[in-house]
């Protein structure tokens, strides 16, 4: 049987799995799978809370079924996972979820199905960690029985412009045939083409260091603002001159959160780590990035010192807790080590984002986003995030937020240098 008469199911409809579902249910029939019933119902429903598809692309998907079902997966022949491989609090990788979904997938796997992993993992953990569970639960043998793939995701949540067909894909097998055929079964929805790595190994590591190299360079820009903070140069200004070289890599300073670039490499170090090596420069710069949520919050706190401002008691307004402007994406955001540090000093805290959701804001940080921030209240305004609801405000309607006397601390570039009292 070809690829393309074959039922697809997808294991995990969140930023990355969803689009993927729909794009394949448009042609051709694909079973999503959930275990979060919400969410499910939802999707029946035609709304995706994530904003990532529309009502009319859900609907476009008439080969779509979803369920929280997983009895209802042994209908499908290949099998993608796009579950969370998140760290946990100690800064290892988390693969509770992916070793759970591969043990699901065990209990129906059949002689002949591929099952393709798409989430985040260091090299070796596709064949070491998964395929070990699916051979376990299953009783199958691996590349005799059934045979695995992997195809890193590449979803940019919030980007309108880059979308799931335009991103190239990797892919990967673990034969020739198998690698064939996972190729073309993205080559049927991909637009901007495939590129069909070596090995498994390889493109698992390949995805690890996209993010890690994004990782050091926003650690390098963070480190730069930092400096030119202490000079008394604007770092946006010193960036935009050395913009004007053709090969200069345009990164800007911030907060490194989200579900892959403040994660991923930590699963390459570990990886490394594990097998007798310690990697200095990957891990000093998440060190930089990680400590840079309790560098704003001094920032500000020393401003509104030098401004006479009584820091004991003070209310700031945090204006942003997603982890990148106009989406409302939560995962592994980065503001809430300002908050957090900001409530060692006795600063009292109002949280403001249209974009997310309340009770999963609770739910993840306990944290209770206002509804409407109120004008004169505050003494100190963070602009966290760059929504663009922020962005229309203005100077003016940023200002008109403060008391009499208070400091604007601008981590985004939204306002012009001289209008903020702080910038990165």
């Amino acid at each position: 049987m070809t690829s393309d008469m074959k039922t697809i199911a997808v294991i995990g409809l969140g930023y990355v799995g969803l689009p993927l579902a729909v794009e394949f249910g448009k042609s051709r029939p694909v079973i999503g799978f959930d275990v979060n019933e919400r969410r499910i119902d939802a999707l029946r429903d035609g709304h995706d809370v994530t904003q990532e598809v529309s009502a009319q692309e859900l609907a476009a998907a008439s080969h779509l079924i979803y369920t929280t079902n997983s009895a209802d997966l042994a209908a499908a022949s290949i099998y993608i996972v796009t579950v969370p491989t998140p760290i946990d609090a100690h800064k290892r990788p988390d693969l509770t979820p992916l070793i759970k979904a591969s043990e699901t997938l065990g209990r129906v796997l059949k002689r002949g199905d591929i099952v393709i992993y798409e989430s985040t993992v260091y090299p070796g953990a596709t064949e070491e960690d998964c395929v070990t569970m699916l051979e376990r639960v299953s009783g199958l043998t691996f590349n005799q029985d059934f045979f695995a793939g992997y195809s890193p995701e590449r979803i940019n949540p919030g980007d309108k412009q880059h979308r799931l067909p335009d991103i190239r894909k990797v892919t990967s097998g673990s034969t020739l045939d198998v690698a064939e055929e996972v190729d073309q079964l993205y080559a049927s929805i991909i637009t901007a083409g495939t590129y069909k790595a070596e090995s498994i190994r390889v493109a698992e590591a390949a995805k690890v260091i996209e993010n890690t190299q994004r990782d050091l360079n926003i650690a390098l820009v963070n480190e730069l603002a930092v400096i030119f903070n202490k000079m008394g140069i604007d770092t946006e200004a010193v960036l935009k001159a050395a913009g004007t070289k053709w090969n200069f890599l345009p990164f800007r300073p911030g907060l490194v959160g989200g579900h892959c670039i403040g994660v991923d490499p930590y699963y390459l170090t570990h990886k490394a780590e594990s097998i007798g090596y310690h990697p200095q420069i990957i891990l000093a710069g998440r060190r930089l990035n990680d400590g840079m949520g309790a560098y704003v919050a001094g920032q500000l706190i020393k401003e509104m010192l030098r401004q006479r401002i009584q820091v004991n008691g003070a209310r700031v307004l945090v204006m942003g807790l997603t982890f990148k402007e106009n989406c409302p994406d939560l995962r592994n955001t980065r503001v809430v080590d300002v908050i957090a540090e900001l409530s060692d000093y006795g600063v009292e805290i109002d949280v403001y984002d249209p974009w997310v959701d309340a009770a999963e804001a609770l739910h993840e940080y306990g944290i209770t986003p206002i509804k409407k921030p109120e004008d004169g209240f505050y003494d100190g305004v963070i602009l966290a995030v760059g929504h663009q609801e922020f962005v229309d405000l203005g100077v003016a309607g940023v200002r008109r937020l403060g008391r009499e006397s208070h400091v604007i601390y601008d981590l985004k570039y939204i306002l012009d240098a001289d209008q903020s009292d702080l910038r990165l």
